[in-house]
Order: structure tokens, then sequence, then C-alpha cells
């Protein structure tokens, strides 16, 4: 920064003003440092101007990478998600750390904050790490979380409507006249386990009959796998509702090696409403949750957090969208 006072004949100050923004220099001086500083290849070295600061303006997106085998993500709907969350921070000018999950030890998020490697958390899927997620909250570190929204929680969860997203299905199966319905997931996960209860619901209502498969883990790859599995063994229900999109594509790839196909032969309903399931053979009814919101209330939740506020859970808008299955 001396080195480019020098060359601009101006003072230090002057180029610390112009470079983090500062009203107190003129456009024409702004101009003739900032043509100065290009044409030396000077940039502001961001980590150490944060140390100045009483904030990082850095915050940590944490996948679930825990429900996916051998670490892998690949539902579009995930980064759907996440993208929503980096234009969020783009418009406040926050910089992202895409981050995996720490130890199931919530001082080791605890850490991230008090060494000001970032200012706050969003974990995108609770998975099946609640009770860290509790005991983090109890510590009084920023996060949010997209998942379950559960009035009982102490933190806050941005998430659709699961419970309602499961009775859709089940009242979409009953309009179709279907009796027998086979539920695939995993229902230790909160959001998953909401959407059985809500289909149940339904199944109570009308006395039609429920059976669960809990696949291996949310790939696409295992709930193939696991679905074949469990047709070679038992008879084909009727209908099924499984918990994502991509989890129904595979749902599709199974009954069909068996010769089953949808609608004629069983109905299907999967969850998210990604862009590829409309463009599926047959295109796949699903429940919609409203990605390109998300990720704004998620990031407005937590600056909520970090300035020292309360957040309230919110539950998105939710809603069936019938296609071909």
């Amino acid at each position: 920064m001396a080195d480019i006072a020098r060359i601009a004949n101006v003072s230090k100050p002057t180029v610390s003003r112009v470079l983090s923004g500062s009203p107190l220099v003129t456009q024409a001086t702004r101009d003739h440092v900032l043509e100065v500083a290009r044409a030396h290849g000077y940039a502001v070295n961001r980590n150490a101007q944060k140390l100045r600061q009483t904030r990082t303006d850095t915050i940590s997106v944490v996948l679930d990478f825990g429900s996916h085998r051998g670490g892998r993500i690949a539902d579009p709907f995930i980064f759907e998600l996440l993208a929503g969350v980096a234009e969020a921070l783009a418009v406040r000018k926050l910089d992202l750390l895409l981050s995996p999950p720490a130890a199931q030890d919530e001082r080791a998020y605890q850490d991230q904050v008090n060494a000001r490697v970032v200012d706050g958390f969003i974990f995108l899927g609770q998975g099946e790490r609640d009770p860290m997620l509790r005991d983090l909250a109890k510590l009084g570190v920023p996060f949010v979380v997209w998942g379950a929204v559960d009035p009982t929680e102490p933190y806050c969860a941005v998430g659709s409507d699961n419970r309602l997203g499961g009775r859709l299905a089940g009242e979409y199966f009953l309009r179709s006249g279907r009796k027998d319905w086979l539920f695939i997931g995993d229902t230790n996960h909160a959001e998953i386990a909401m959407r059985h209860d809500g289909l149940s619901e339904a199944a109570h209502s009308k006395s039609a009959s429920i059976r669960v498969l809990r696949t291996g883990d949310m790939s696409y790859t295992s709930t193939l796998n696991d679905t074949a599995a469990y047709l070679a063994t038992h008879p084909a229900p009727d209908a099924v509702f499984a918990f994502s999109d991509t989890a129904a594509m595979a749902v599709i790839a199974a009954f069909k090696e068996r010769g089953l196909r949808a609608p004629e032969d069983f109905a299907l309903v999967g969850y998210n409403n990604i862009p590829p399931a409309a463009a599926f053979t047959p295109a796949i009814t699903t429940v919609e949750q409203e990605t390109h919101i998300a990720g704004a209330i998620l990031v407005e939740k937590l600056m909520q957090k970090i300035e020292g506020g309360r957040a309230a859970s919110t539950l998105l808008p939710t809603r069936l969208i019938v296609r071909e299955t």
C-alpha cells in the first residue's frame, strides 16, 4: 500500500480509503489510485483486512455428506439450494466457504466462529445430526438449517411442510384408486419421517396400507439397488412415494426391469420438483419445494442471528405437481 501511495503521489491513508470504498475521497483521486493499483498488480489482502474487522464476512455452508455413499452428492436439488444461498450471499457481498461436516462435536463449529474463520453456518440438510444441532444451539453459535421445521426444536429451520407433502401424495394415490403403497426413504431423517407421517394420515383415512423400504443412503444407485432387491422378494405395490425426485427416477428404472411401468402399473410421487422431473419419461408427479426463495430466506435468517436477533423457523409453500406418473 505504501508503494502505491508513493507512485500515485498520495498519502497511505488515502490509498486505504480508496481501496475500502470510503466516500471521503474525490472521484478523480479514486480513479487515479485504482489505475495505479491495477497497473502494478496490487490487490487487497482480504484475509489480512478481516483481522482488523469485527466480522469475517464469510459464511460456511455445510453439506450433509453423511447421507450419501462415499461422500458423493449428485442430487440436483442440493445444488439448486446451494446456488440460491450463493446468490443471496453475493448480494450482501459475503464470502461462501463450502465445508464438509466437522466432527459430530458442536465445539468444532464453535471454534471456527471464535477463531474468526466464519461468522456463522448454513446447514443444508439435518441428516442424522439433529442431536448435535440442538447442542450447538445451546452454545449460541449463529446457524440456520434447511430441513424439517419443528416448533419444538431450539434452532431456526427453513423448509417445506413435509407432513403436508406426504398427505398430498397419499390423497393423490387415493384419487387414483391405489390402496397398496410403498414408502421409500430413511425415516431416521426428520424431513423424511414427517413425509411418512403425512402419508400415513392419508392412508388411515381410507384404510390404505403402507409398506416402508429404507434405503442404504440417498443416492440414485443405492435406491435403484434396494428397490430392485425389494421387488425380487415382495409383491409390487400399486403406488410409490419416494423421498426425492432422483429416488423416483431410480424407482422407475427398478420397476421397469420387472416389466412394470408408471402410471399403468403403479402411481408414483417424488419430492423436490427438480427440473429433470418434468423432462423425465414419464414426467414425474412430485411435491414442490420452492428452492428459488429458500436461499434468500436462509441467509436473511442467519444474518438476524449474527446481528444478535432472534430468527423464527419458516415453512415454505408446499404443493403437489401432477404429471404423468
